[in-house]
């Protein structure tokens, strides 16, 4: 459920890192904490870091190193430039009193900062991902008290990202749950079987619509036509030719990346001689 408001875009290595923190944390701690940094445009808030936050949690109270946050904060900037705070993250599946406190220190920081929770403990068999924004509620002049409002998520990824969230996808089907990297060569082949699927999956389905076992959809055919005209024209021998180019020159980094690895594989022995 989700009402009129941002966007919420999650990015791969923020989950993962929330995962890492939670896995790490301090004996006894319930939950983990941190500041989440990303960008920020006119419908959407996307999450393309964080960090954890130190901090100790009863049932009376909660305190939060503060100074720790603006440390991390300032040495991520150096990185970073364009990432800013947009607000913070919690493991667990509700909203306590004391993340209203945190929420508060936030607000100092960032204009409307966003809560994200994450259910580390999979309460309902997967792990559930909500982001809140606050707003205030009450009688003016009176008790003012904080309600969080549901937004949306939407989870994207670099291309970059992409990699790694196919390899964790394939140790799904693994027994021992692990998985080793490909050769660049895999990945390639890897890559022209699944386009040659997907251009397989559209000529199935323009076959069907010229036939009439299927009705056209505008919008794909919008995504086809867009498709098309991105295809540049170039001839099949020219085509090989690049192809072919191409191939070598990964051959060739290949090869050399090897030939660094066996000489400091070498050395090492040396130097223990």
């Amino acid at each position: 459920m989700s009402v009129y408001g941002p966007v919420v875009k999650i990015h791969p290595v923020v989950l993962a890192s929330i995962g890492d923190s939670y896995e790490r944390r301090n004996e006894g701690a319930s939950r983990v904490i941190g500041t989440l940094l990303g960008t920020i445009d006119k419908h959407s808030v996307e999450v393309t870091n964080c960090f954890s936050v130190p901090h100790n949690e009863s049932e009376d109270e909660v305190a939060v190193d503060m100074e720790f946050a603006k440390n991390m904060y300032e040495l991520h900037k150096r990185v970073s430039p364009s990432e800013v705070i947009i607000g913070w993250y919690a493991t667990g599946f509700d909203i306590t009193e004391h993340s209203v406190l945190i929420h508060e220190y936030y607000s100092r920081e960032a204009t409307n900062p966003i809560h994200l929770t994450v259910d580390t403990a999979l309460q309902s068999g997967k792990m559930n991902i909500r982001a809140y924004v606050s707003a205030q509620m009450g009688v003016p002049g009176k008790t003012v008290g904080v309600m969080f409002t549901p937004l949306s998520v939407k989870y994207i990824y670099y291309d970059t990202e992409r990699i790694g969230v196919d390899l964790l996808q394939r140790t799904r089907v693994t027994p021992s749950r692990t998985k080793g990297l490909t050769s660049d060569l895999s990945q390639v082949a890897s890559s022209a079987s699944r386009v040659q699927d997907m251009l397989a999956t559209v000529l199935t389905y323009i076959e069907d619509v010229l036939s009439g076992k299927a009705t056209a959809d505008n919008s794909v055919g919008r995504f086809l036509m867009d498709l098309v005209n991105k295809v540049p024209t170039i001839s099949a021998e020219d085509f090989e030719t690049m192809l072919n180019s191409n191939i070598n020159d990964l051959l060739m980094v290949t090869y050399l990346s090897n030939l660094t690895q066996a000489q400091i594989a070498l050395n090492e022995k040396l130097v223990l001689l």
